[in-house]
């Protein structure tokens, strides 16, 4: 137990009624009162934003990612919580995990009903958090991910309910550990990549779009994003990572003009992998897309974004192996 430090962003945990619906307004002193700390822990508190974490941008992520490593220039701090929206949850703590390079614990947690709700989760996920971030069991485990009850690895972990209170999971994988009773109790040590050093500051930010394949779907919106100016390209594909002959066609001429692409699937679990041709992840990696194992659009697109920040130039050789070192799959020739 000992100095854990909240950062506050916003998100359902701190909203209030705003006559037509719920926003983020309240501090992060206003959340944390609602919860109980636990004992032997003292909390310092840090009102970075307060937004509901849909409007998150690249530049607010970046703020908050700069802002956890100033905290952790402290060697009093034992770990730190973020309070955060859950909508993109997943996206800033896989984005805060690429770059953790130090041992203590990070716990990112939010809450899927309102400050003030008689049956609000919020006080049960932020003790929790508190919790993990003061546990010496969770140093060297990377960002976590605390929410009903259980403690998640911050790669591969997805928001899995729009309204329920066990509202993450990682659909490939298991829980790092639950919390019981005021303990908690850990059940396995995540696989991480070493991290990727912190983007420089004034690095331009740049665009990164998600596109979906579906029946009938063709290149035009992959497309519309090449011509938009993106540096990355995620594309969600069927199955195992499938598509058409047509949106090869379309990747491979982005990859030439420098984009990455990232190849997932909009199947909830498992890897995408190269089995099938005629336009699927046979073709589309030869084309030049970097499969992302089990990652999912959002930390896919994470992944594209640390990697085109990692190299500014737009040279596509230094953007795939930084992104393949975000995925922690091997660089290739």
């Amino acid at each position: 137990m000992g100095q854990v430090v909240v950062i506050s962003t916003g998100g359902t945990i701190a909203s209030r009624w705003q006559g037509s619906g719920y926003a983020a307004d309240a501090g992060g002193g206003d959340v944390l009162a609602t919860a109980a700390v636990p004992a032997g822990v003292t909390v310092r508190v840090v009102d970075l934003m307060s937004v509901n974490s849909a409007r998150l941008t690249t530049r607010d992520q970046l703020a908050l990612l700069r802002t956890v490593h100033e905290v952790l220039a402290d060697p009093a701090v034992d770990g730190i919580v973020v309070t955060h929206g859950t909508d993109t949850l997943e996206e800033s703590a896989f984005l805060l995990d690429l770059h953790h390079d130090d041992p203590r614990p990070v716990v990112l947690t939010g809450a899927q009903r309102p400050l003030e709700a008689p049956d609000g989760d919020g006080p049960r996920n932020l003790h929790d958090a508190l919790l993990a971030a003061s546990s010496a069991a969770l140093r060297g485990h990377g960002v976590l991910v605390a929410f009903d009850g259980q403690v998640h690895a911050a790669r591969g972990t997805i928001k899995v309910q729009t309204l329920a209170a066990d509202a993450f999971a990682d659909p490939s994988g298991s829980p790092v550990a639950d919390v019981k009773d005021g303990h908690v109790l850990v059940r396995r040590q995540p696989e991480r990549p070493q991290p990727l050093p912190l983007p420089a500051a004034g690095t331009p930010l740049p665009r990164v779009d998600i596109v979906t394949h579906h029946c009938d779907a063709d290149p035009l919106l992959l497309n519309a994003a090449v011509d938009a100016g993106a540096r990355g390209v995620v594309l969600v594909a069927t199955g195992a990572g499938n598509a058409t002959p047509e949106v090869v066609a379309a990747v491979e001429a982005a990859v030439a003009r420098g984009v990455l692409v990232a190849l997932t699937t909009r199947v909830p679990a498992g890897p995408v992998a190269e089995i099938y041709t005629h336009g699927g992840a046979v073709d589309l990696a030869a084309a030049g897309a970097v499969l992302t194992g089990t990652l999912r659009a959002g930390q896919a697109r994470i992944a594209v974004l640390a990697a085109a920040l990692a190299h500014p130039t737009g040279d596509t050789g230094d953007g795939n192996r930084a992104l393949r070192r975000a995925l922690g799959t091997p660089a290739t020739s």
